[in-house]
């Protein structure tokens, strides 16, 4: 397990000015953490701020949007982004997830402030409040056409916005307990669910009705992720014929975070389960890298990477902190994770 360095998150506005100062800490597993700081000197004569860091620590290459930081003793160095830009007056209180349109054009963000919003992803401005879920709204997610969001909240309710007008169009009802996260299968006809009553669902957004229930867990499904199965995978076959409703779920397989340390991994059109993985605690979320390959995130800072072919085994395990593993996103040849801390 890698030795792992920090800085403070607010730290390119702390360095923003002359002798501003930023916390460091590089902790290793089994031993104590090592605290230290960076401080700002003034600029260089091309704009670029002179940096220093105290003893145990190596400033390295600085640009205006970056910083190479590294500690000798552990033999760690990391470079640390600065936001490109900050939208602070969109919500009020903690984001809890938002969503990007496929065109980059707008936003849609959730927070513990009760409130669901659409916003330019440019500048930040608020374009449209979706109101309507009774509760906190915890997922939020743009259909392929960028036109329409699709929500669950606490209230076991899912619904379907148009991201022009913000009304809503569709609300599906038949989860027994809070809806935890969503996946579109294809270009939007059909749509799935998770929650906390332990099920996974299908819906068809044209005819706003349930086509079945995928899983049923016994335990709640915090995390779930469809995606195009490797073709040596064998998925079973429906017990019965599925309606001519459901639209792409043939060759798919959806993936189950678990709360009971499981998971899970289902045909989606046949209902039937293709493996099931156990960690070392509570599965929050998970996502496909390709049609061979998975990861998934546990509440006690596991990222495992396995291959759908052969689950005994995991490829490997990332343990970066013992925050909880938030989300995971793929993005270019590796993935993006965000965790608790």
């Amino acid at each position: 397990m890698a030795a792992t360095l920090r800085i403070q998150s607010d730290w390119s506005r702390a360095l923003s000015r002359d002798e501003g100062e930023a916390w460091l800490s590089c902790r290793s597993p089994g031993k104590a953490t090592l605290y230290g700081s960076v401080t700002r000197r003034g600029l260089s004569s091309d704009g670029v701020p002179d940096i220093v860091a105290s003893e145990g620590f190596v400033v390295g290459e600085i640009t205006k949007k970056s910083i190479l930081i590294s500690c000798p003793h552990e033999n760690v160095s990391t470079k640390f982004l600065a936001p490109y830009t900050s939208f602070c007056r969109i919500h009020q209180k903690s984001i809890t997830c938002l969503d990007i349109s496929s065109g980059g054009g707008l936003g849609v963000s959730t927070s513990t402030d009760g409130t669901m919003k659409i916003w330019q992803a440019a500048n930040g401005e608020i374009r449209r409040l979706l109101e309507g879920h009774v509760y906190d709204v915890n997922c939020c997610r743009f259909f392929p056409s960028g036109l329409v969001v699709l929500s669950g909240g606490m209230d076991a309710q899912l619904k379907i916005w148009s991201a022009e007008d913000a009304s809503c169009v569709v609300t599906f009802k038949g989860h027994k307990g809070g809806i935890l996260d969503t996946a579109i299968v294809d270009r939007g006809r059909n749509v799935l669910s998770c929650s906390r009553d332990g099920t996974a669902r299908l819906w068809d957004c044209g005819q706003s009705s349930c086509l079945g229930t995928i899983a049923d867990c016994g335990s709640p499904v915090n995390g779930i992720a469809v995606g195009t199965a490797d073709s040596s995978l064998n998925l079973g076959s429906p017990e019965n014929p599925p309606s001519e409703r459901e639209v792409g779920t043939e060759g798919k397989i959806l993936l189950l975070a678990r709360e009971d340390k499981k998971l899970q991994g289902v045909g989606l059109q046949s209902r039937q389960p293709v493996f099931l993985f156990i960690g070392s605690d509570a599965f929050n979320c998970c996502t496909f890298l390709s049609s061979t390959y998975i990861l998934a995130g546990t509440q006690d800072g596991n990222i495992y990477q396995l291959d759908v072919r052969n689950t005994n085994a995991p490829i490997q395990v990332i343990h970066r902190s013992g925050a909880p593993v938030l989300s995971l996103l793929p993005y270019r040849d590796g993935f993006i994770a965000s965790q608790g801390n």
